[in-house]
């Protein structure tokens, strides 16, 4: 398979001695596509080879010494930057790549090029200082938050980019969520501090309020927006300036000494107050650390040693009791070397996490599938997590989610579009599979079978009887992905009947490798639905479609998923009476529907049998009678959309010997069905939560159209000289809405969509939807 590179900033005119392909030209910058063999293991960029890293350099430490990070941010926020400066001063790009002009290393995809955003995430491995690094540049658009709720399921730790004029966003505040979910240790980077409006002190206190979190600030910049140059480190009293030694400043040259009372008297004692009040958070949080204070040191804190104040922040932070906070600019290259000196020593290596599943395991292979790809040439690509035991090619392994034995061809190691292969995948690392057909996001991956039924027996619980219970399995499933339900949908059609084929497999890799991404028949008009998160998310499909499998496909219309509930209890019978072949099919069902009362919506109902029902029914007739009372809950009577907040009861059932399973569950789906046309159907539109950011010169303009969108405006803040609108609005008002901002506030504006829950139309507005659908409007 044929690689195309991208921008190659280029000096001499001359045929290189590696490729007679590379063409170097003076004084010219343009772009060059050059083409790389598939087995080529380096990324050449500007300069002919020879002094960066290649990835089978990578070292193989020990477990203590391994991290496994995500880049989490608001978009725009700088991850994608952060990550390029750090495999540039790792030693393994040889430029420095830029989103604005497409060239960086994770973000390889055609449409983040061109758009100059993350939409997958990009996997990279290098070392730093005796340290592996295994890192994940996530998202940060709200489309695409199953990315990054997926990376951080695998991961040990997590850096928070922030953008310094901004501090905390709308999408900061979602993968923070995700990560406190998942437990996961993190520091904070301050990014953009040479940016116009940067406030150092802004951004520390928007953490303190909007996250509920404890700041630890272990550096203080010096200057602020256009006047930043450098940053002191709090723990060591060292101050690091960055000193440009030509017109090409790529932070690699620096001046790091000792903050002297002489070099700058108010910065040496803000450094000192700094230090003095970090000392005083740590002790409260840290007995091990308190100790020390109290004892020989608490009349001079100078005395106490930085490593032993390091030790105490490293505790803290795996407890997740406070956050460290750095600063920088990974556009201007400072303070990038720093960040990963604090990535080493303040977070976890594998072996510090605690997973209740390991004991079961002990040395057998427990690894968990996070993440596919599709490779033209070599299949699906199958991202793993490894916790215990390793991984080898040409092993065959079992999966439990999926019941099945597969066998590994290769091991490869990553760095985003680039793989080299490796000889075995030791416990805590991430690689890549070649070879499983079957497994695919939050599966869970053992050596064989019989390791699962071991460890289900020392977890307490026998899996390896007929009648296994499901908890015994589940109990040996790795936590997998929680999945949110699409709120955009659309008909997607080939350019002909020929092409359907090639399209339903398209979709069917697409939906491997995105699990947020839907795709279901709608089963009147025999057409092909798409159901995604957001405009951009389809749109991002449909050209996936087009550009990597050479289908001109057609989309219908945007459209809303409603969703459907009753609004009264009601009981329906029904008798199914059929005769087919020498067999009489004979059920009779009554069901009763009813509101459910709780918090938190759910499409799948709660299933309840009368006792007079449960006492004498078989267990094989369970299944049947749950799988039709699930199956009238995907469509609603109504309009169609699936239906949730219900409660079930099964009142009585009478079934002839001879009776299919199919025959059971095709007469409880058409009881509910009545049941629910009984109780009364209200259409539930979902409701999003908006965040505007816009200046006080359009901030009327914008409330003014929020009012005529049926939007509640629930709080204005001040952001600098900003404000920030947050507002519900429902999605059905919000087609369109980026085009509309953008001319009201002359392109200054921006907003964040995110879904907050479903609420109910009133009747008139229920009126008007059903017109719409019937096509009288």
């Amino acid at each position: 398979m044929l690689r195309i590179m991208g921008k190659f900033s280029v000096n001499v005119l001359k045929s290189s001695s590696l490729c007679n392909k590379y063409m170097y030209f003076r004084n010219t910058k343009m772009r060059v596509m050059t083409v790389l063999q598939q087995n080529c293991s380096l990324r050449y960029y500007s300069s002919p080879p020879g002094d960066v890293k290649s990835l089978h350099s990578v070292i193989n430490p020990p477990i203590s010494r391994i991290r496994n990070i995500g880049i989490m941010a608001h978009i725009d926020a700088g991850k994608t930057t952060t990550t390029e400066r750090m495999l540039y001063y790792s030693g393994y790009i040889r430029t420095l790549g830029d989103v604005d002009d497409g060239d960086t290393v994770t973000d390889f995809m055609a449409q983040e090029r061109e758009r100059g955003i993350t939409i997958q995430s990009a996997a990279v491995t290098f070392d730093w200082k005796d340290y592996r690094i295994n890192l994940i540049d996530t998202p940060g658009h709200v489309d695409f938050t199953v990315e990054v709720e997926r990376c951080l399921r695998v991961l040990d730790g997590a850096v928070a980019v922030f953008d310094a004029s901004a501090g905390v966003e709308a999408q900061t505040l979602t993968v923070w969520r995700q990560a406190d979910k998942h437990q996961i240790p993190r520091i904070c980077f301050l990014n953009k501090m040479d940016k116009n409006r940067a406030s150092f002190t802004y951004a520390v206190e928007s953490i303190k309020q909007k996250l509920k979190t404890k700041p630890l600030l272990l550096q203080l910049p010096i200057g602020e927006a256009k006047t930043f140059r450098g940053l002191v480190d709090v723990v060591t009293k060292e101050q690091i300036i960055w000193k440009a030694t030509s017109d090409l400043d790529d932070g690699k040259n620096f001046e790091q000494k000792l903050l002297l009372e002489t070099d700058d008297p108010n910065l040496f004692q803000e450094v000192q107050d700094a230090r003095n009040t970090l000392i005083e958070q740590v002790a409260d949080l840290d007995d091990e650390f308190a100790e020390l204070v109290l004892g020989e040191n608490s009349e001079n804190f100078d005395l106490i040693p930085a490593d032993k104040l390091q030790s105490a922040i490293r505790r803290i932070t795996l407890a997740q009791k406070a956050v460290p906070v750095l600063c920088g600019s990974a556009l201007k290259n400072k303070g990038v070397q720093p960040l990963l000196d604090a990535i080493t020593l303040y977070l976890p290596a594998p072996n510090e996490r605690s997973y209740e599943f390991l004991q079961w395991y002990k040395d057998d292979l427990c690894a968990l599938a996070f993440k596919v790809l599709h490779d033209k040439c070599r299949g699906p690509l199958v991202f793993v997590r490894v916790y215990s035991g390793s991984l080898k090619p040409q092993s065959a392994v079992y999966n439990i989610n999926k019941s099945c034995t597969e066998r590994m061809s290769r091991l490869l190691l990553p760095f985003a579009d680039q793989q080299i292969e490796i000889p075995s995948l030791m416990p805590g690392n991430i690689a890549l599979t070649v070879g499983l057909k079957q497994s695919a996001t939050g599966d869970t991956i053992v050596s064989s079978k019989a390791s699962a039924i071991a460890a289900a027996r020392r977890a307490g619980r026998d899996a390896g009887e007929k009648k296994r219970s499901v908890s015994g399995v589940d109990s040996l499933l790795l936590a997998g992905v929680e999945i949110p339900e699409p709120v955009f949908f659309c008909t997607i059609e080939p350019p002909s009947m020929a092409r359907q084929q090639d399209l339903d497999n398209a979709l069917s890799c697409l939906q491997r490798e995105d699990p947020s991404l839907k795709v279901k028949p709608d089963p009147d008009t025999g057409q092909t639905i798409l159901c995604g998160m957001g405009e951009l998310h389809i749109e991002i499909i449909h050209d996936r479609i087009k550009r990597e499998y050479g289908i001109e496909t057609y989309l219908g219309p945007l459209q809303i998923a409603y969703r459907e509930t009753i609004l009264n209890a009601a009981q329906a019978k029904d008798v199914l009476d059929k005769t087919v072949g020498d067999k009489r099919h004979c059920v009779t069902v009554e069901v009763e529907v009813r509101p459910r009362s709780g918090e938190g919506a759910t499409t799948k109902p709660i299933i309840i049998y009368a006792d007079n029902v449960s006492k004498v029914l078989p267990k094989e007739l369970q299944g049947a009678i749950e799988n039709g009372i699930t199956n009238s809950c995907i469509q609603g009577p109504l309009l169609g959309f699936p239906v949730q907040d219900i409660e079930v009861t099964v009142q009585s059932l009478t079934v002839h010997p001879d009776t299919s399973h199919t025959m059971v569950s095709a007469c409880v789906s058409r009881c509910m069905q009545k049941a629910l046309k009984k109780a009364g159907i209200q259409i539930l539109e979902p409701l999003m939560n908006l965040e505007i950011t816009v200046s006080e010169d359009h901030l009327s303009a914008a409330l003014a159209d929020l009012a005529q969108r049926r939007g509640n405006i629930q709080e204005i803040q001040s952001r600098q000289d900003n404000r920030v609108v947050v507002a519900a609005v429902p999605l059905a008002e919000m087609m369109d809405y980026s085009t509309v901002l953008r001319s009201l506030t002359s392109g200054s504006a921006t907003f964040t969509l995110e879904l907050a829950s479903y609420q109910a139309l009133s009747s008139q507005e229920q009126s008007a939807l059903l017109l719409q659908r019937m096509g009288l409007v």
